[in-house]
């Protein structure tokens, strides 16, 4: 079997490593940020999580105007523009010392990441032809395990260090990683900003799609697997069983080393909305066992067969993170107008910023306070999405195929 984590030459290979560059900086960052803002900084992890709920809610708000302005203004410039504007946020970083500068500081950052995801979505859509984007988003998914595992490990000697100076240096890593990002994505070739609104037009159409707006709830839903490893996890490790503590990391490292070297071959037989729909109701599948195998690992027992089920649980769940992402990554392009590929990404996108604000919430209540009842209905709400999926896309298909409602014009009733 032959593993190729780097895409094609060309300007896949250069989104690439425009995904890397960031990736890098993102890794370390996400291992040291919580320890300087509560160590250096001087914040309570209350302010902490009430600062990112806050600014994460805020993006996923911002993110579909700034992917619609990246249609409008073209996407090379607004996705640089705004690498550049995170760099500039995480730089701030290091002169806040209070919660009230702390607050606007992490909105920008959540704000600039949401808008340039949304805005790297439709620089991708413009250089990348259709049948191409979900291989070619696989590369970069891989490309993006990569890169953040490394960061971690150069957050991880700055953790060893434990001093000020190490955690800024963290910082500085961050920022010069957005900047880099910057310069890689200026290098590719200009795609053309779609015509004006016609007249009558609604700024935000995607606002007005409903068979659109009901895939991207059931994306959300699918996402909330997303806090699994780095929060409910290692919770369930520490207080509900008995293996090791250094579990964690290895999960940790599973998953990132399994995304990286096998997401480009999950999503390889990925190619339309049917292959996709069927990739999404496998995922479900396989996330439901999961689940199951995790609560298991709660069972009275020694802690050797604890750790062996939350291994095997944590297989399946890099497996379904796998079809979910490549399926799900097919469904946001294909149902997307070729003219509004950054608003309609932005939209799509808001998944993730919803996994990130409710997640945490919604997986400690589940996992920590009703146990194995917990994670199977955790795998019931997982399982219902997935298959839920398939008949949300068959009507936004036949939405998209029959004419969404012109601009302007009412939606009918579902």
């Amino acid at each position: 079997m032959t593993l190729r984590i780097p895409p094609p030459p060309g300007a896949p290979r250069r989104l690439a490593a425009a995904q890397l560059s960031n990736s890098v900086g993102d890794g370390a960052y996400y291992v040291c940020s919580a320890l300087y803002f509560t160590r250096v900084v001087g914040l309570s992890p209350a302010q902490i999580g009430l600062g990112l709920t806050v600014a994460w809610a805020v993006g996923s708000v911002a993110g579909v105007p700034l992917g619609a302005l990246a249609d409008r203004r073209g996407p090379r410039g607004t996705s640089a523009v705004l690498a550049v504007a995170t760099a500039a946020s995480v730089f701030s970083f290091l002169f806040i010392r209070s919660f009230w500068a702390f607050l606007p500081a992490v909105v920008v950052y959540a704000t600039a990441q949401c808008g340039l995801a949304a805005a790297r979505q439709a620089l991708l859509a413009g250089l990348v032809a259709p049948e191409r984007r979900t291989g070619v988003l696989a590369h970069l998914q891989s490309m993006l395990n990569g890169g953040l595992a490394l960061g971690a490990a150069l957050g991880g000697l700055a953790l060893g260090a434990d001093t000020e100076r190490a955690y800024l240096a963290v910082f500085v890593l961050d920022a010069v990683s957005f900047l880099a990002c910057a310069a890689v994505l200026l290098r590719l070739p200009a795609v053309a900003p779609v015509p004006g609104r016609a007249a009558g037009e609604p700024r935000l159409a995607v606002l007005r799609d409903r068979p659109y707006a009901l895939v991207t709830v059931l994306n959300a839903v699918l996402l909330l697997r997303m806090p699994l490893l780095s929060l409910a996890v290692p919770l369930w490790i520490v207080q509900r069983t008995h293996a090791p503590g250094w579990l964690v990391s290895a999960l940790f490292v599973l998953n990132t080393v399994g995304v990286m070297l096998f997401q480009v071959r999950v999503a390889r037989p990925v190619t339309g909305l049917d292959s996709a729909r069927r990739a999404v109701r496998v995922s479900g599948l396989v996330m439901a066992a999961s689940c199951v195998v995790f609560s298991l690992s709660a069972l009275p027992g020694a802690g050797g067969p604890a750790a062996a089920l939350l291994v095997v649980g944590a297989v399946l769940q890099v497996d379904a993170e796998m079809r979910q992402s490549a399926g799900c990554w097919q469904i946001g392009f294909s149902l997307a107008p070729a003219d509004r590929i950054g608003q309609y990404q932005g939209f799509f996108g808001t998944g993730v910023p919803v996994a990130r604000t409710l997640g945490p919430l919604v997986l400690t209540s589940l996992l920590l306070v009703w146990g194995i009842p917990g994670w199977l209905l955790l795998g019931a709400l997982l399982l219902g999405a997935s298959y839920g999926m398939g008949p949300a896309v068959r009507r936004a298909q036949a939405a998209m195929e029959g004419g969404r409602p012109l601009p302007g014009e009412p939606v009918p009733r579902a």
